[in-house]
């Protein structure tokens, strides 16, 4: 039985940084905080690696047999349809990261959970992430073979935001995969994940019809006037025919995280077999979205976000230097904003529009996972994807919330250029 966490611990030693007891400590106070506490995948994962790791069965710790052990899966499951393993490893990852980032932390033992391992390992605190490396828990010659690097973005610092051209697009079906976190295919089997089907019901008004899904992404290039949102005039053709080769060198570049979020996105249309095309927000025209269900990605780089979300309660705006989300029943200014002048490596908080609702003016159900920057663009993409966060979201739903329009503002905490776990900070259904 793992031992009670400590209010304030005591700074562990190298030479104590092995010992299962210090671990089990260690553990017990992780899986005691709301970053592991308020879900059941992640501390279950967690607590069933360092386990099997303090009993020196790190060579069982593969994909297959934690998919067996800890989520229910039979045997000849296929872990390429059904990637729990990788997705929730890769989770846990992320709070382990963003648990010792809180300087309230340090001196603790270090639980890490490289990539491309599933074997956990334990650093000192005066040694963590220093040359010496890890201390492992099996003496020497008891070290395993590693699984295969599985596909997640890393978390090694971003140098910059970065931008890609149509590559992308060749490497969609990789991130469809990667967007397995759907709890369609393992929530029958599985008590400890919401219901099978809420991911499903979000996603109704989309795939339901027979009508072509547009997905409609921001450019980061393009400067969007806020003053001309209400302008739904079709895109104006340059004065002059541009060359072939400046069109392939400047068309389709896109933010990377708008790119990481459709990938995400589209795996509802992926599940259902449902025909979808993806249109840059300056070529998209208001014939176009009239067509079908639309999905927008993105806010100051899509002006249909703007457009669409001009409506709402919630919005984005930008004044004085700072752009934000606002709330319009309100004539206090919120708190959910970030200069434009700061500097990117700076940023530590991103916040975000999630809404689905039947827009009026397009008379089309629209989705919304919009971020006031990229970050936060990502974080409501895991909204809408991630049946945990998609349950959070429609935690305060009314009975009948599947006929409603809902809007939600969320706030995601950015560490090295990589966005934490959405969290709601204000939504409304009507």
């Amino acid at each position: 039985m793992p031992l009670a966490p400590k209010s304030a611990p005591e700074p562990v030693s190298s030479t104590v940084a092995a010992e299962p007891a210090v671990v089990r400590e260690q553990l017990a106070r992780l899986l005691a905080h709301p970053l592991f506490a308020n879900s059941k995948r992640y501390p279950a994962l967690l607590a069933y690696t360092v386990d099997q790791a303090l009993r020196g069965n790190s060579s069982d710790l593969k994909e297959r047999t934690i998919g067996i052990e800890v989520f229910g899966r039979s045997p000849a499951y296929d872990a390429n349809a059904d990637p729990i393993v990788r997705i929730t490893a890769g989770e846990v990852r992320k709070r382990l990261v963003q648990y010792y980032y809180d300087a309230a932390h340090d001196g603790e033992l270090v639980i890490e959970l490289p990539i491309g391992s599933y074997v956990p390992v334990f650093h000192a605190p005066e040694t963590a992430g220093e040359a010496q490396g890890p201390v492992p828990v099996e003496p020497p010659g008891m070290a395993v073979p590693g699984e295969p690097a599985v596909p997640e973005p890393s978390t090694a610092p971003l140098p910059a935001r970065s931008f890609l051209f149509w590559i992308p697009w060749m490497l969609l079906p990789l991130g469809i995969v990667a967007a397995g976190d759907l709890g369609i295919r393992y929530g029958k089997r599985n008590p400890d994940v919401p219901p099978p089907n809420l991911i499903d019901r979000f996603w109704a008004p989309i795939t339901s019809g027979a009508s072509l899904v547009t997905y409609c992404l921001g450019e980061p290039s393009k400067n969007l006037d806020l003053d001309a949102i209400n302008s739904y005039d079709a895109p104006v053709p340059p004065s002059k025919p541009e060359p072939l080769y400046f069109r392939l060198h400047l068309s389709g570049h896109l933010a990377l995280a708008d790119v990481i979020t459709l990938t995400r996105a589209v795996a509802p249309m992926e599940a259902q077999h449902k025909a979808f095309r993806v249109l840059p927000a300056s070529e998209a025209t208001f014939a176009q979205l009239r067509e079908g269900p639309i999905v927008l990605i993105g806010a100051f780089d899509n002006i249909w976000t703007l457009r669409v979300t001009q409506k709402l309660r919630f919005g984005f705006d930008s004044k004085d230097g700072v752009a934000l989300i606002v709330d319009r029943r309100s004539r206090q200014q919120t708190t959910w904003a970030t200069a434009w002048d700061l500097p990117y490596e700076k940023l530590s908080r991103d916040y975000a529009i999630v809404a689905r609702i039947h827009d009026q003016t397009t008379g089309q159900p629209v989705i919304v996972a919009a971020g006031i920057s990229e970050e936060g663009t990502e974080a409501a993409g895991e909204s809408v994807y991630n049946s945990e966060y998609l349950e959070a979201l429609l935690k305060n739903a009314p009975p009948n919330w599947e006929q409603m329009n809902m809007e939600a503002v969320i706030e995601t905490q950015v560490i090295e250029g990589h966005p934490g776990p959405p969290q709601v900070q204000a939504v409304e259904f009507w």
